[in-house]
């Protein structure tokens, strides 16, 4: 059992193993963050729900990840990321199992909750680990593997469910999880390495985890409502807690020698322009995938197959990509890999957003690729360098202000899917698209800038 980590990363046979157990577990853990969303008619109707109570099946699992990836990556860098790694797959597993065998919307909506804080443990530490596996040469390759999990996952989630209901009863999409976590975690018990560098500095702080935890979960609540169409005066007053509970939040930290909001992290300008140019990004990407189904299938007129496949080029693009970035940070600056990624990403958005009134297949095919290519050039060296600039003690806070960074951008943009569709009745996807395209050219904007930054070693 392979317990400590060599100087520079594990060899090469170690390392396929480790690195197998994080693909797997993190696969896991962000399909089932839209897994769900397809079996919510079927779900609702056989527990006997209304379709409004059965969207907490899919917004009690978003907001356990959100209000805990900071605290867990926090005790990562505390008491291991193998070990809050393992911790998180055993969860996981086992409240996957308990989703399946849910009798109520009540039962299942809190084995959500549970499965939710499994799958932070494997988010909060994921790109940790992949720091101390590899050796730091080659990091943008791990890095590469990771984004291309999380950028296939994350689009697949749908076909994926939709393929399993074909077969099977909604309860298989939480069954599927227990082989795969148990092979998950037999690999993580034989290959993953524990990080030697703990920080004994670092103190839990409960206050701290608590004010966290109602911040994150303010800001999604506020989003999440004025986008399900929840009265005003209650998104003010959310906003409201928020700003309130918020600046005290921030105020504590400031005074924390480790604080667990890393804000200690933010003062380095590599980090910080990264982190921007990442809630950004995945602001810009689901502005485009939620928007886009509404407007092949209402619009143009497709069916769901074929909206299926007009998606795929995206992901199949950033496939390609993701692991060539991987290796070109080997050799160029991120700011610029990132810059030309996004410029190209911003492309394809602008261009589906003029797309004629009657498309062929291929002009929607070509733009949809553009937008996956320029996606899979800029997430990886983006992620190699949020990672890799922070402290190698700090690699737990960076890898949970990674997938803040990543879940913040996501919800934000789904809420602005919605703003656009009530501004621009007719035109909302165009609307989106343009906004998207918007982001994207902040984003470009912000990377280049990092071009002036050293980058850390």
């Amino acid at each position: 059992m392979q317990t400590t980590t060599p100087a520079d990363g594990l060899p090469l046979p170690l390392r396929y193993g480790a690195i197998a157990t994080i693909a797997l577990g993190i696969t896991m853990a962000v399909l089932d963050s839209a897994i769900a969303n397809v079996a919510l008619p079927t779900i609702s109707r056989e527990l006997h729900a209304s379709p409004a109570e059965s969207i907490w099946i899919v917004n009690a699992y978003q907001l356990a990840i959100v209000v805990s990836l900071l605290t867990l990556s926090f005790l990562g860098d505390m008491l291991g990321y193998r070990r809050i790694y393992q911790w998180g797959l055993v969860l996981f597993t086992c409240t996957s199992l308990f989703c399946a065998l849910s009798t109520s919307l009540s039962m299942l909506t809190l084995a959500r909750v549970l499965q939710g804080l499994g799958g932070a443990m494997l988010m909060s530490v994921n790109t940790a680990l992949i720091r101390i596996i590899y050796p730091q040469r080659f990091l943008g390759r791990g890095m590469a593997i990771n984004s291309l999990v999380v950028a296939v996952s994350t689009a697949a989630g749908p076909t994926v469910a939709a393929a399993i209901l074909s077969v099977a009863s909604w309860k298989w999409l939480f069954l599927i999880n227990v082989p795969v976590g148990i092979i998950a975690l037999w690999l993580a018990l034989r290959y993953l390495p524990d990080n030697q560098q703990k920080n004994s500095q670092q103190r839990f702080d409960f206050i701290s985890a608590v004010m966290n935890a109602l911040s994150f979960g303010l800001m999604l609540s506020a989003l999440s409502g004025y986008a399900q169409g929840v009265a005003m005066k209650w998104v003010i007053l959310q906003l409201v807690l928020l700003l309130v509970i918020g600046s005290f939040f921030i105020r504590r930290q400031l005074q924390m020698p480790v604080p667990l909001f890393p804000v200690d992290l933010l003062r380095i300008p590599l980090f910080s322009l990264s982190m921007c140019t990442s809630v950004c990004s995945f602001c810009a990407q689901m502005l485009a995938m939620v928007s886009l189904p509404f407007f092949l299938q209402n619009t143009l007129g497709r069916d769901e197959v074929a909206t299926g496949l007009l998606l795929t080029p995206w992901p199949l693009a950033t496939m390609v990509l993701a692991p060539i970035a991987g290796r070109l940070i080997e050799r160029f600056h991120a700011g610029l890999l990132g810059g030309i990624g996004l410029a190209v990403f911003a492309s394809g958005l602008f261009s589906l957003a003029l797309l004629p009134a009657a498309p062929a297949d291929g002009d929607i095919i070509w733009r949809m690729m553009l937008c996956g290519a320029g996606f899979g050039l800029f997430q990886s060296p983006n992620n190699h360098t949020i990672i890799s600039a922070a402290p190698a003690n700090r690699s737990g806070g960076a890898s949970g202000m990674l997938g803040t960074a990543r879940l913040v951008g996501q919800t934000t943009g789904a809420a602005l899917v919605a703003l656009m569709f009530n501004l621009f009745s007719e035109h909302g996807t165009h609307a989106a698209l343009l906004l998207a395209g918007a982001f994207s050219t902040a984003a470009t904007i912000v990377s280049l800038m990092r071009i002036k930054q050293p980058l850390s070693k």
